[in-house]
């Protein structure tokens, strides 16, 4: 069956729009195969805060420095997998659970928004979303994606969580993430985060200094800020008293 003339061209769109969506797939698959041995130069979140920063009043202010499985203490290790994803180990990438809660939560909680939004008339309190993702679709969006929340975007970080999975491997994926993970303004990375606080190398951090920074992770520029907040003691103990019990990669 012939297509109409009129439709030729949109095929024609459609048969490119398909090809470089094509493309796209294949050059992060690369891009990741190669992460297996080499250490990507920098991530999108973090070229996107590299940004921002240098065109705040204060400049640019950068610390990071990637180091070797070996030279991240396991308390580190165990502390973000209790602290981030308690099963981090056995899932295939993504906890479907987890995340089907998440976005149920969050469409409640922008639905609630708007209506105090169109109730107040100024300064509506905004929504409190909450995340389902794992290590590894953290991992996946601060190396590829942006910040905004779209199912387009979604769908994408799914592809490439099973990709992280398939080529890499648990014990890669949790180094690419203590070495590129942001831990506050311009910090980013286990052995910055150890010095930037605690004035020593990663590989001296003690378990409470692990604990206390896997609880940072959600709201690192926050917690920077306010280092003393009661609840980062608090949720610190509680993650102290899980790590004996995680399953390391």
């Amino acid at each position: 069956m012939r297509l109409p003339v009129f439709l030729k061209p949109l095929g024609r769109w459609l048969a490119l729009v398909l090809l470089c969506g094509l493309g796209l797939q294949l050059f992060f698959i690369a891009r990741i195969a190669s992460m297996r041995y080499i250490d990507p130069g920098s991530t999108a979140f973090q070229r996107s805060e590299a940004w921002r920063i240098s065109h705040s009043s204060d400049g640019l202010r950068w610390r990071q420095d990637g180091v070797p499985m070996s030279q991240h203490p396991n308390n580190m290790k165990r502390a973000v997998i209790a602290s981030e994803d308690d099963v981090f180990a056995s899932h295939g990438g993504v906890q479907w659970d987890a995340l089907e809660k998440a976005w149920s939560h969050n469409a409640r909680a922008l639905a609630r928004a708007q209506a105090r939004a169109q109730a107040q008339s100024s300064n509506p309190k905004p929504a409190k979303l909450v995340g389902g993702s794992t290590i590894t679709q953290q991992l996946a969006k601060n190396l590829f994606l942006s910040g905004e929340r779209t199912l387009l975007r979604k769908a994408q970080e799914l592809v490439l969580t099973l990709a992280l999975e398939q080529l890499l491997g648990k014990e890669r994926i949790l180094t690419l993430y203590l070495n590129n993970v942001e831990w506050g303004e311009g910090v980013f990375g286990i052995e910055a985060a150890a010095q930037h606080y605690y004035r020593h190398p990663a590989a001296q951090l003690n378990a409470w200094e692990c604990a206390r920074l896997a609880v940072m992770l959600p709201r690192p520029k926050y917690y920077e800020k306010y280092a003393r907040s009661p609840y980062l003691t608090n949720r610190a103990q509680v993650i102290l008293g899980r790590m004996p019990q995680v399953e390391l990669p």
